[in-house]
């Protein structure tokens, strides 16, 4: 590699760590629960996707040898490219049904779903206004549309209003706010 590069990137780390903005990897040694190990000490779990705690569920656990023992681990691809598996199909359906809604569509993560929601919905005549501590996958989602794009001040109700009458011209307005901030820690 060049030394110049490899040089370059050291002072950079260097200043990121003085900076205090180092991270480093934290190893968990037990299942992510709202409890897990760290470093041989239980420490409290504020950072995982799991919320709920449905990925230790006993039930859950079961239903996913089963399906591993019939279907084998994970898609070959994405479901538009190879297919959709029809177990992917009922269970959309048994969410519809149980939400009430139309239709359903599953995605890997929350980060994919946000990325994919706006970009179809919203054009250049639409305004999405937004929190200033929404998620990054929320922010990066809100950016791949075509909409006009309006941030207002977190929880600043006053700001959202301005915002709002900003945007009065658009065709449509949307707030766009998390259920959840967890960008500021």
């Amino acid at each position: 590699m060049n030394e110049k590069l490899v040089q370059r990137i050291a002072g950079e780390i260097e200043e990121i760590k003085n900076a205090g903005l180092y991270k480093t990897e934290r190893i968990i040694e037990s299942a992510q629960e709202a409890e897990i190990v760290v470093g041989g000490k239980n420490v409290l779990n504020f950072c995982a996707n799991n919320y709920l705690g449905l990925s230790s569920h006993p039930k859950v656990i079961e239903a996913a040898h089963r399906a591993i023992d019939q279907r084998g681990y994970g898609m070959s691809s994405v479901r538009f490219i190879c297919g959709t598996q029809d177990i992917h199909k009922q269970l959309e359906k048994k969410l519809s049904d149980f939400l009430g809604t139309e239709d359903t569509i599953l995605y890997a993560a929350a980060f994919d779903a946000n990325g994919g929601v706006f970009e179809p919905l919203f054009q250049e005549q639409d305004a999405i206004i937004s929190d200033a501590l929404n998620h990054a996958s929320i922010i990066d989602g809100i950016r791949l549309c075509k909409a006009q794009r309006f941030r207002y001040e977190h929880n600043n109700m006053q700001d959202l209003e301005a915002k709002l009458k900003e945007a009065a011209t658009c065709r449509s307005r949307i707030i766009v706010t998390d259920g959840s901030f967890s960008m500021d820690g």
